[in-house]
């Protein structure tokens, strides 16, 4: 499917520390709209009063509010992916290295910029072709290679996954953050159960 969208007029790689703070600071206020308010409400104008730019700004930047939706969308796959990428591990035992592996996942999965990454992604589906799918790609990889710090059972990294996922849907539906502790120790029990047999 063909991806919709203006592209941005800025088209240099040269560091321009204020331009690039503008754009972070764009981001971040894109981030929190969504989370706070929903998909919905991030529009380019709304975006712009929160973020104190104008209109021009966004476009010279993102180019549209699809550029910026997934501009969001990129920097949430990149520290979801950096986060998950720098569990260490080492020569734990076991039920230690999967605490380690599903408390790593869930502060990933839970942070502002990956709800508002992952409610982009939902909302969005199917206007953004190849990116998103190649962001879903990168996350599916990193969920893997991540699971083998448990276990070579592939299985094992999509249960603790879908799990996650679940506690985070749920907080993307409340609108609010959820104590998960004792679910996230019966998921690190099910699964050292499983994998001593």
């Amino acid at each position: 499917m063909k991806t919709l969208g203006t592209p941005p007029t800025r088209h240099t790689a040269a560091p321009r520390k204020r331009g690039d703070d503008t754009r972070a600071q764009i981001i971040d206020e894109t981030v929190r709209c969504v989370v706070e308010e929903g998909f919905h409400a991030a529009t380019a104008k709304h975006v712009a009063e929160r973020a104190g730019v104008t209109w021009g700004v966004i476009q010279y930047h993102f180019g549209d509010r699809n550029g910026l939706l997934m501009a969001v969308v990129d920097e949430g796959v990149a520290r979801l992916l950096e986060s998950l990428g720098s569990a260490e591990v080492g020569d734990l035992p076991l039920r230690e290295r999967i605490e380690v592996v599903v408390d790593t996942a869930f502060r990933c999965y839970s942070s502002p910029t990956s709800l508002a990454a992952f409610e982009i992604l939902r909302a969005t589906r199917g206007t953004h072709g190849q990116s998103a799918t190649r962001h879903l790609l990168e996350i599916n990889a990193a969920i893997n290679q991540l699971g083998q710090l448990i276990s070579d059972d592939p299985v094992v990294a999509e249960v603790i996954w879908s799990a996650l996922r679940g506690m985070v849907l749920v907080e993307m539906i409340v609108n609010s953050h959820l104590e998960w502790e004792r679910e996230r120790r019966l998921l690190v029990d099910m699964v050292s159960r499983y994998l001593d047999g």
